[in-house]
């Protein structure tokens, strides 16, 4: 950080933290992620000051999660992240790059759960409600779990049959289709939350929270229509920072709860999460005949590899290789 954008001194160490990653623009949740991970290295090593601390400190911490905790590479990345976010963007301390490549943990590779089309629409069966419009948007449209829960009324592009999707994973915007199917049952449950909206602005309330200071350039948007949530929360929120009661989006578990409980009941026997109706959005598109890069844009990767995943899903089962016992 510049010199002007450093956080005052006075402050301590983790209100400091909090600052540099709001300058960086990061999300609530990342912000919460990052400064627990920072206070448990700290606890960890006694509180001892991460001045006095450096790569020696990193690695037995990181170890520490591995032996003790049995964290996965994506956790181990993820701890390591945070702290490194702290040396680099608050404590301005250079800290050995090829000692941190060593203990940057290395990921597998991994296969994505993928449901046949039957199986999809079988869960999807089984869902009602918002629940059943989220998980046809991941499916149809290719939606991050969080990109769907952070639709607001403004994103949905009716006349074009686009969706929107602001500030996605690396902080890129895209856009993606909306599928045909779903926009009668969309339409009426939009109009279903805006009564809500209105019954909630007659109360006093009908405040969202307004992303990247959004909220003091534009003062009145936090209770615009246009701002609210696609996918809003049964029930009002008091927010801890500020004190304003709010209406949030759907939590992320109460979606994640609603799936497994409709794939127990479409008897399927795999794994399904949220991500997995996006995996299935594009191994299907690819099976349709359209083209990776098309694909790469919709899912708003940005490198084709992390898409050629893909196709190495279909080069499995019976389309591809033939197993010499079928021969």
């Amino acid at each position: 950080m510049t010199e002007t954008q450093k956080p005052p001194q006075g402050k301590k160490l983790l209100d400091q933290y909090r600052d540099a990653i709001r300058l960086k623009q990061y999300s609530p949740r990342t912000e919460k992620t990052y400064v627990g991970w920072v206070r448990e290295y700290i606890l960890y090593h006694n509180k001892r000051h991460p001045r006095e601390m450096g790569v020696e400190e990193i690695n037995r911490f990181i170890t520490h999660l591995v032996v003790e905790r049995r964290a996965s590479a994506s956790t181990q990345n993820q701890a390591l992240s945070a702290i490194l976010f702290l040396y680099r963007n608050v404590l301005d301390v250079k800290l050995d790059s090829a000692a941190l490549e060593f203990i940057r943990p290395k990921k597998g590779k991994r296969v994505p759960t993928v449901l046949s089309a039957e199986e999809a629409r079988a869960v999807i069966a089984n869902l009602t409600g918002a629940y059943k419009l989220m998980v046809q948007m991941m499916y149809g449209s290719g939606l991050r779990l969080m990109e769907c829960l952070r639709l607001r009324v403004k994103d949905i592009d009716f006349a074009n049959h686009r969706i929107i999707v602001f500030d996605g994973k690396g902080g890129d915007d895209r856009e993606t289709m909306l599928p045909d199917s779903i926009v009668a049952p969309l339409q009426e449950h939009l109009q279903q939350t805006r009564v809500v909206h209105q019954k909630d602005l007659a109360r006093g309330y009908g405040s969202v929270y307004m992303p990247f200071g959004l909220g003091e350039k534009f003062p009145a948007a936090h209770k615009q229509w246009m701002w609210q949530y696609v996918f809003p929360a049964s029930t009002l929120f008091t927010d801890p920072e500020s004190g304003e009661v709010r209406r949030h989006h759907i939590h992320e578990t109460a979606l994640q709860k609603a799936i497994r409980e409709a794939t127990r009941l479409a008897n399927i026997v795999k794994r399904v999460t949220p991500h997995t109706f996006r995996h299935s959005f594009a191994t299907h598109l690819l099976q349709n005949g359209y083209d990776i890069r098309t694909v790469q844009e919709l899912l708003g990767h940005k490198d084709v590899k992390t898409t050629m995943i893909y196709t190495h899903v279909l080069q499995r089962g019976a389309n591809a290789v033939k197993s010499p016992l079928d021969a």
